[in-house]
């Protein structure tokens, strides 16, 4: 089976959806591996992807690009709108279950969240190449992630993403979208709990 056929969702799709696709499978494929100790086993979904290459991005608020508006179902079936947060610090986490980095920087995430809320911080996840909630499901459970993440097996949601914005390139990406929607910092790599505060304690510093 080819990598088009085993990522479509459809049995049809037309000539711009599957070159979409196959783009994103070329800015994901990379000779990396997951290892076998997910919690949830493995989805199949993620075989290969790119780790991360470590590169942090910090931009000036005058030069800040909007983030798109993603929206859609998430991984427990609720639906969620990244413009339902607008007003609020936004750290946006890309990962997938069967991503050992991602397994790695999840308690972080999830200690920084509870830290931050109060701060008027909403952390939003964007799981990709699973190909069944339960999952990311599971993944949630076990590493204490209670805020929602938005359900992308395809990366459909990652391409939405313009190539001048900072986009998420890698898995895990995290990004931290200031109050008027706009991505003040990129970070490409797993990210640990005292790297995540500095970069995002500037952020919620700054005037609404």
């Amino acid at each position: 089976m080819s990598w088009t056929q085993a990522l479509s969702p459809r049995p049809f799709r037309s000539a711009a959806a599957l070159a979409g696709t196959a783009a994103l499978v070329l800015a994901l494929a990379s000779c990396s591996t997951p290892s076998d100790d997910s919690p949830s086993g493995s989805s199949g979904s993620g075989a290969n992807f790119v780790e991360g290459t470590g590169a942090v991005t910090k931009v000036p608020v005058a030069e800040r690009k909007k983030a798109p508006d993603i929206s859609g179902e998430t991984v427990d079936g609720g639906e969620l709108s990244l413009s339902d947060y607008r007003g609020k610090v936004v750290v946006l986490n890309v990962w997938g279950s069967w991503c050992a980095p991602c397994r790695a920087e999840a308690k972080h995430l999830a200690k920084v969240s509870e830290d931050t809320k109060t701060q008027g911080v909403q952390f939003v996840g964007l799981n990709t190449r699973d190909m069944d909630t339960a999952q990311p499901r599971a993944f949630e459970r076990t590493y204490g992630i209670e805020y929602p993440s938005l359900y992308d097996p395809y990366g459909k949601q990652m391409l939405k993403f313009p190539k001048n914005a900072l986009p998420p390139q890698t898995i895990p990406t995290t990004l931290i979208i200031d109050r008027e929607g706009r991505i003040a910092v990129r970070l490409l790599k797993e990210v640990g709990e005292e790297e995540l505060r500095k970069a995002l304690d500037p952020v919620i510093a700054e005037k609404a």
